[in-house]
């Protein structure tokens, strides 16, 4: 089946996958989704059997970090497979999956942000880490974060419901740009993505620059402050990757009118870079990357394989 759509004022031909290419990527999608959330299942259960990640703020960050992105992957994959199986779902449920996947959407670079100053404290201030960065102000951080989430999503479901309350009881093709379409929900979108992102810029290079500079004048090597710095690129390297999202509408719209016959194959690998991958990188830079959560996660692994051998 082909399917057309309009854009300024052009006819563009989109052409539908075959029933073989679409099992091919429902799978891999699935496949992929199952693998990194089982490594992030792994280091959830090596932080929860170990008391000395439970008692460090860092690790706690990390962690949440894991949750987060284990949600969104979840919630993103179930929509992807529901757009293939059903295309169409009902508006409520939608809401309810694009909830989710917007609030851990959102959460991500916060997390991030928040995890480049606990390592500024760290370096720049340790005498005043410990107060700053104990427990129970590391869990206060957290909340507000889903807190700051959730408040920037939900009224515009109150908006929706209040300007379309015939939208609750029809089936819509569940994506954001199909769901909320009018401009002062689309305006309040760019606004509300532009504060995020810019203040999280601001807070990673403000801090790179201060552990650069506390680097730079220690009389000996500071390996602290070393590894501080390559994290703090590192987490400004998956910010660059979650703002993709603001020009995924124009890449979708330029490859539909431009290449109309590679729009789907081309959405797919982009799904797959701007979704799926990321998700990727949590545990492979800051699980396996941290020496401590290294050893006791191939402590684990060690004795998962031997318990699989001696059954």
């Amino acid at each position: 089946m082909n399917l057309s759509s309009a854009q300024n004022g052009t006819a563009v031909v989109r052409y539908s996958d075959s029933f073989s290419t679409i099992i091919a990527k429902n799978v891999t999608v699935v496949l992929l989704g199952i693998s990194i959330n089982y490594l992030n299942g792994t280091l959830i259960y090596t932080f929860r059997k170990h008391q000395v990640f439970n008692h460090n703020p860092r690790y706690i960050l990390f962690i949440h970090l894991v949750v987060n992105d284990m949600i969104q992957l979840t919630t993103a994959i179930t929509l992807f497979v529901c757009t293939y199986v059903f295309f169409t779902i009902n508006t409520f449920l939608c809401c309810f999956i694009l909830s989710f996947v917007v609030f851990t959407s959102l959460n991500t670079p916060l997390n991030l942000a928040v995890m480049a100053v606990e390592c500024y404290i760290a370096v720049c201030f340790p005498l005043q880490h410990p107060q700053l960065c104990n427990i129970k102000n590391i869990y206060i951080v957290i909340g507000c974060m889903w807190a700051l989430s959730i408040l920037s999503f939900l009224p515009d479901i109150f908006f929706l419901a209040a300007t379309e309350p015939v939208l609750s009881l029809s089936t819509v093709f569940c994506e954001p740009s199909q769901l909320f379409r009018n401009p002062i929900m689309i305006k309040k979108k760019e606004v509300t993505y532009s504060v995020y992102f810019v203040s999280v810029w601001l807070v990673l290079t403000y801090t790179y620059v201060q552990i650069f500079l506390v680097a730079r004048s220690a009389k000996t090597p500071n390996s602290d402050a070393k590894k501080a710095r390559n994290t703090i690129l590192l987490h400004s390297f998956q910010v660059l990757l979650c703002m993709l999202t603001y020009v995924f509408s124009t890449v979708q719209q330029l490859i539909l009118i431009l290449f109309p016959r590679i729009y789907i194959h081309f959405m797919f690998v982009w799904y797959i870079l701007l979704q799926i991958l990321p998700r990727f990188l949590s545990p492979i830079v800051y699980g396996l990357r941290d020496n401590m959560f290294r050893k006791h996660l191939k402590k684990h692994l060690s004795c998962s394989a031997t318990h699989s051998l001696r059954v």
